[in-house]
Formats: C-alpha cells, structure tokens, sequence
C-alpha cells in the first residue's frame, strides 16, 4: 500500500505515533520517527528495524523553530526525499482545568506544540513534498474539537485550529500535488490518555455507536489512506474516527 513511501511521523517515541509508524512501515513505507523523547525514539526505531523494517529516529523540539527545520532537513537527506508527513506530536496538559484555572502558559505551551509547531513542521517539508509529486501531509486532530470537551480547553482549542490550518493549506498547496487532510480520534487507550478520568471514559463507551474502548490500531487506517495513493483526489478533508462518538 506504502511500498517505498518515504514519511517522517512526529511524536512517534509512544503511543499513536509510534502505532502509526509502525503500520507504514507494515505497508512497504521507509519511516523517520521524530520525538523530544530522543533516546526514547532511538530506542523504538532499533527495535521496527531489528523486525526489518526502514526505520531511522530524530530529535525534534516542536517548541523550537531551528530544531524543527533541523529535523525534516535530517529527514529529507535520511530517506533520499519526502512523500509523506505526519502530523502526530502534541500535548495535552491542558487536561482537569476549566478555563478560569487554566494557567496563560499553559494554554500559550498548548498552541505552540500542537499549532505552531504543525505549522512550522509542515512548512519545513514542504519543498521536499513538492518535489515528490505524490506529496501527502496527515495531521493529526481530535473529536474534542467537535464536540466541544470541557475542562480541556487548551487543547480541544489547538486541535479546532488544527483543522482550519488544514483546509487552509489544502488550498495553498493543491497546486504541487499535496493533499493535506486531518484525522481526528477519540479518546484511545494510550500513554498520553492516563490521565483521563474514568468518567471520561465512561462517556465515550456510552456515547460510541462501537461500544467499546478506542486502540491504537483503529486509528492507523486512516493515516494510512491518507497518505497513499487511495487519496490522491481528498484533500482538506477531516475524519473522524472515534466508533461513532461524534458523527461528522
């Protein structure tokens, strides 16, 4: 599905990220994994290629402007050129405060990370995406923008902007052949999701049209679409996959 796809996947130490790049490589695709979690993304890469798969890993500060540059320069010269981006790192530690508790640097950390950062990353590949003629940008939302989640305004917040950054470059970048689509997930049992309450999780099982707990693994699939040649005429497009919790 992905044989010789060259993609650079962020936040993929853990969690989703690294699922994701694991199914790419599963599919024939020559991966970079890109994480603040350094020896950590070493760590998993060593071990997808000691399974034989392509895989190499970089640091990346999305906090950072320089390191973002540094790291899709590392990973255009790593794999040869880019035909896919994955938008996966974020932070969610805007979780459990309500918008009087929130604190200003948290939120301004929030949008930095998860907007900011999908921006500038998304920028810095873009030549390389271009070039590839087959170029495909997957950024990764969150049903908590469509359905509004409390107590999590931050980030329910930078993953809405997620969205609009992705229709807005759908039409920016069209011209070169790139499809930019978002792919918004549920909650899913995860690193990242620990902290969520069991009421929270409680509400989704309830509210599901698939009545059970979200996995890693049902989100790779439309990462996968997204960046293969299935998808070639999609672009700007959000989908939701979370069992059916919110219908978009």
């Amino acid at each position: 599905m992905l044989k010789g796809r060259r993609v650079l996947v962020t936040g993929a130490a853990r969690g989703l990220g690294l699922a994701f790049a694991h199914s790419i490589a599963t599919a024939g695709g020559r991966v970079v994994i890109a994480d603040v979690l350094a020896d950590l993304a070493q760590t998993e890469a060593a071990a997808l290629r000691a399974q034989g798969f392509d895989v190499q890993a970089l640091a990346v500060d999305l906090c950072e402007p320089t390191s973002i540059e540094a790291c899709a320069a590392q990973a255009v010269q790593l794999l040869g050129g880019l035909d896919g981006l994955v938008n996966n790192a974020a932070i969610t530690n805007s979780g459990g405060k309500d918008a009087h508790a929130l604190a200003i640097d948290m939120w301004d950390r929030v949008m930095d990370v998860n907007v900011r950062g999908t921006w500038l990353m998304s920028r810095a590949c873009h030549a390389a995406l271009a070039a590839s003629g087959r170029g495909a940008v997957v950024n990764l939302a969150s049903d908590t923008a469509l359905w509004g989640a409390p107590n999590l305004l931050a980030y329910a917040a930078s993953k809405g902007a997620v969205i609009s950054l992705t229709r807005s470059l759908s039409r920016e970048w069209g011209g070169q052949d790139i499809t930019v689509n978002a792919v918004a997930p549920g909650l899913t049992l995860v690193e990242a999701t620990e902290y969520v309450p069991q009421a929270r999780h409680d509400k989704y099982l309830e509210g599901r049209s698939l009545p059970r707990e979200q996995q890693a693994a049902d989100v790779c699939g439309a990462v996968l679409f997204g960046l293969s040649g299935l998808s070639r005429f999609v672009t700007g497009q959000l989908l939701a996959v979370n069992g059916g919790f919110v219908m978009h």
